[in-house]
Protein backbone atom coordinates (compact mmCIF):
# COMPACT_ATOMS: atom_id res chain seq x y z
CA UNK A 1 0.00 0.00 0.00
CA UNK A 2 1.03 3.55 -0.66
CA UNK A 3 1.51 6.19 2.04
CA UNK A 4 0.52 9.88 2.14
CA UNK A 5 2.11 12.49 4.39
CA UNK A 6 1.31 16.20 4.39
CA UNK A 7 4.60 18.09 4.21
CA UNK A 8 3.07 21.57 4.48
CA UNK A 9 -0.55 22.27 5.42
CA UNK A 10 -1.46 25.20 3.22
CA UNK A 11 -3.36 28.39 3.92
CA UNK A 12 -4.85 31.50 2.35
CA UNK A 13 -4.68 34.42 4.78
CA UNK A 14 -4.94 38.19 4.59
CA UNK A 15 -1.99 39.97 6.16
CA UNK A 16 -1.06 43.64 6.41
CA UNK A 17 1.30 43.09 3.47
CA UNK A 18 -1.35 41.34 1.33
CA UNK A 19 -2.57 37.80 0.70
CA UNK A 20 -0.35 35.03 2.07
CA UNK A 21 -0.83 31.77 0.19
CA UNK A 22 0.70 28.33 0.64
CA UNK A 23 -0.69 25.27 -1.10
CA UNK A 24 -0.94 22.03 0.82
CA UNK A 25 2.19 20.16 -0.27
CA UNK A 26 2.08 16.40 0.18
CA UNK A 27 4.40 13.44 -0.08
CA UNK A 28 3.14 10.18 -1.60
CA UNK A 29 5.32 7.07 -1.49
CA UNK A 30 4.81 3.64 -2.98
CA UNK A 31 7.89 1.44 -3.20
CA UNK A 32 10.53 3.35 -5.17
CA UNK A 33 7.98 5.96 -6.27
CA UNK A 34 8.36 9.27 -4.37
CA UNK A 35 5.80 11.89 -5.40
CA UNK A 36 5.51 15.49 -4.23
CA UNK A 37 2.08 17.01 -4.84
CA UNK A 38 1.56 20.73 -5.57
CA UNK A 39 4.94 22.28 -4.67
CA UNK A 40 3.75 25.83 -5.16
CA UNK A 41 4.30 29.25 -3.61
CA UNK A 42 5.94 29.10 -0.18
CA UNK A 43 7.48 31.67 2.15
CA UNK A 44 10.83 30.13 1.25
CA UNK A 45 12.15 26.96 -0.41
CA UNK A 46 13.71 25.81 2.86
CA UNK A 47 10.20 24.96 4.11
CA UNK A 48 9.95 22.27 1.47
CA UNK A 49 13.55 21.08 1.74
CA UNK A 50 13.26 20.83 5.53
CA UNK A 51 9.91 19.02 5.33
CA UNK A 52 11.44 16.42 3.01
CA UNK A 53 14.49 16.07 5.26
CA UNK A 54 12.16 15.24 8.16
CA UNK A 55 11.23 12.17 6.09
CA UNK A 56 14.90 11.38 5.31
CA UNK A 57 14.50 12.60 1.73
CA UNK A 58 16.14 15.26 -0.41
CA UNK A 59 14.94 16.96 -3.57
CA UNK A 60 17.04 14.41 -5.51
CA UNK A 61 14.99 11.51 -4.11
CA UNK A 62 11.72 12.75 -5.59
CA UNK A 63 10.83 10.72 -8.69
CA UNK A 64 7.59 12.51 -9.61
CA UNK A 65 5.83 15.80 -9.04
CA UNK A 66 2.06 15.86 -9.45
CA UNK A 67 0.22 19.15 -10.00
CA UNK A 68 -3.52 19.32 -9.42
CA UNK A 69 -3.76 22.33 -11.75
CA UNK A 70 -1.56 24.98 -13.30
CA UNK A 71 -2.14 27.99 -11.06
CA UNK A 72 1.19 29.42 -9.92
CA UNK A 73 0.39 28.93 -6.24
CA UNK A 74 0.53 25.16 -6.91
CA UNK A 75 3.37 25.01 -9.43
CA UNK A 76 5.94 27.64 -8.37
CA UNK A 77 8.51 25.14 -7.01
CA UNK A 78 8.18 22.32 -9.53
CA UNK A 79 11.73 22.99 -10.74
CA UNK A 80 13.22 22.33 -7.29
CA UNK A 81 13.20 18.59 -8.08
CA UNK A 82 15.88 18.00 -10.74
CA UNK A 83 15.30 14.25 -11.11
CA UNK A 84 11.49 14.30 -11.09
CA UNK A 85 9.05 13.61 -13.87
CA UNK A 86 6.09 16.02 -13.69
CA UNK A 87 2.55 14.66 -14.10
CA UNK A 88 -0.70 16.54 -14.54
CA UNK A 89 -4.21 15.80 -15.80
CA UNK A 90 -3.12 14.42 -19.18
CA UNK A 91 0.62 14.83 -19.60
CA UNK A 92 4.02 13.70 -18.39
CA UNK A 93 6.92 16.16 -18.57
CA UNK A 94 10.24 14.33 -18.55
CA UNK A 95 13.18 16.66 -19.11
CA UNK A 96 12.44 18.34 -22.43
CA UNK A 97 9.84 15.71 -23.40
CA UNK A 98 6.16 16.63 -23.23
CA UNK A 99 4.31 13.32 -23.40
CA UNK A 100 0.66 12.37 -23.12
CA UNK A 101 -0.66 9.77 -20.69
CA UNK A 102 -3.98 7.94 -20.46
CA UNK A 103 -5.69 10.82 -18.66
CA UNK A 104 -8.51 9.82 -16.35
CA UNK A 105 -7.47 6.60 -14.64
CA UNK A 106 -3.77 6.90 -15.48
CA UNK A 107 -1.75 4.90 -12.95
CA UNK A 108 1.59 5.95 -11.51
CA UNK A 109 1.56 2.64 -9.60
CA UNK A 110 -1.00 0.00 -8.69
CA UNK A 111 -2.08 2.15 -5.72
CA UNK A 112 -1.73 5.66 -7.20
CA UNK A 113 -3.86 7.01 -10.05
CA UNK A 114 -4.96 10.28 -11.64
CA UNK A 115 -8.58 11.32 -12.11
CA UNK A 116 -9.92 14.35 -13.93
CA UNK A 117 -11.69 16.79 -11.61
CA UNK A 118 -12.42 19.96 -13.60
CA UNK A 119 -14.07 22.93 -11.97
CA UNK A 120 -11.61 25.10 -10.07
CA UNK A 121 -9.62 25.10 -13.31
CA UNK A 122 -10.33 23.37 -16.59
CA UNK A 123 -7.23 21.18 -16.24
CA UNK A 124 -7.82 20.11 -12.62
CA UNK A 125 -6.93 16.57 -11.64
CA UNK A 126 -6.73 14.70 -8.38
CA UNK A 127 -4.34 12.03 -7.20
CA UNK A 128 -6.12 8.98 -5.78
CA UNK A 129 -4.03 6.90 -3.39
CA UNK A 130 -4.90 3.55 -1.78
CA UNK A 131 -3.43 3.50 1.73
CA UNK A 132 -3.83 1.48 4.92
CA UNK A 133 -6.08 4.33 6.15
CA UNK A 134 -8.36 4.07 3.10
CA UNK A 135 -8.56 6.01 -0.14
CA UNK A 136 -6.87 9.41 0.03
CA UNK A 137 -7.71 11.99 -2.65
CA UNK A 138 -5.37 14.95 -3.10
CA UNK A 139 -7.36 17.69 -4.84
CA UNK A 140 -8.22 21.35 -5.25
CA UNK A 141 -11.97 20.70 -5.34
CA UNK A 142 -12.01 22.32 -1.90
CA UNK A 143 -9.60 24.91 -0.57
CA UNK A 144 -9.92 24.13 3.14
CA UNK A 145 -10.61 21.30 5.59
CA UNK A 146 -14.14 22.59 6.34
CA UNK A 147 -15.05 21.94 2.66
CA UNK A 148 -15.13 25.64 1.82
CA UNK A 149 -15.54 27.78 -0.09
CA UNK A 150 -18.81 26.22 -1.24
CA UNK A 151 -18.91 28.67 -4.16
CA UNK A 152 -15.36 28.82 -5.46
CA UNK A 153 -14.71 32.49 -6.33
CA UNK A 154 -12.01 31.44 -8.81
CA UNK A 155 -13.92 28.53 -10.38
CA UNK A 156 -13.58 28.03 -14.09
CA UNK A 157 -16.97 26.26 -13.97
CA UNK A 158 -18.86 25.85 -10.67
CA UNK A 159 -21.22 23.18 -12.07
CA UNK A 160 -18.24 21.09 -13.24
CA UNK A 161 -16.69 21.60 -9.81
CA UNK A 162 -19.85 20.26 -8.15
CA UNK A 163 -19.72 17.12 -10.33
CA UNK A 164 -16.03 16.67 -9.49
CA UNK A 165 -16.75 17.07 -5.79
CA UNK A 166 -19.43 14.37 -5.91
CA UNK A 167 -17.07 12.04 -7.75
CA UNK A 168 -14.40 12.59 -5.08
CA UNK A 169 -16.85 12.12 -2.21
CA UNK A 170 -17.96 8.79 -3.70
CA UNK A 171 -14.43 7.36 -3.37
CA UNK A 172 -12.56 9.33 -0.67
CA UNK A 173 -12.07 8.28 2.91
CA UNK A 174 -9.67 11.21 3.37
CA UNK A 175 -9.39 14.39 1.30
CA UNK A 176 -6.27 16.55 1.17
CA UNK A 177 -7.56 19.97 0.00
CA UNK A 178 -5.68 22.65 -1.88
CA UNK A 179 -4.88 24.92 1.08
CA UNK A 180 -5.64 23.10 4.30
CA UNK A 181 -5.25 20.05 6.49
CA UNK A 182 -6.62 16.65 5.45
CA UNK A 183 -10.20 15.85 6.42
CA UNK A 184 -12.61 12.93 6.44
CA UNK A 185 -15.64 13.99 4.36
CA UNK A 186 -18.12 12.01 6.47
CA UNK A 187 -16.97 13.93 9.59
CA UNK A 188 -17.18 17.37 7.98
CA UNK A 189 -20.48 16.68 6.22
CA UNK A 190 -21.96 15.62 9.56
CA UNK A 191 -20.90 18.94 11.09
CA UNK A 192 -22.40 20.90 8.19
CA UNK A 193 -25.75 19.07 8.25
Amino acid sequence: MARVDVLIAGHVEQTEAGSSVHPTVSLVRDGDLVVVVDPGILSGPSLLVDALAAHDLSVYDVTHVFVTHHHIDHTRNVGVFPMAVVVDVDSVYDGSLWLEHDGDGHHLSADISVIETPGHAQECAALVVSTDDGTVVLTHAWWFADMTPVQDPLAWDQSELERSRERILAIADIVVPGHGAPFRPRDVRGEIA
